[in-house]
């Protein structure tokens, strides 16, 4: 089956592709961050949806 471009939310939510636009785009939106600092925390904690939303939650909170 084709991809469905019109969906530009992630096709597995459970996990981050920063190498999309789209799942870039609506990931940053999510978490309300830059690329730069999404890419970041993936590269640190791992492409896990559920991490990389703790990862920033921390980070966020010792601010």
């Amino acid at each position: 089956m084709a991809d469905n471009l019109q969906d530009r939310g992630p096709q597995d939510r459970a996990r981050i592709n920063v190498n999309e636009p789209h799942e870039l785009a609506y990931w940053t939106g999510k978490f309300g961050v830059s690329a730069d600092q999404l890419r970041n925390t993936v590269t640190e904690v791992g492409v896990s949806a559920e991490a990389v939303e703790q990862a920033l939650r921390s980070r966020r909170d010792t601010m």
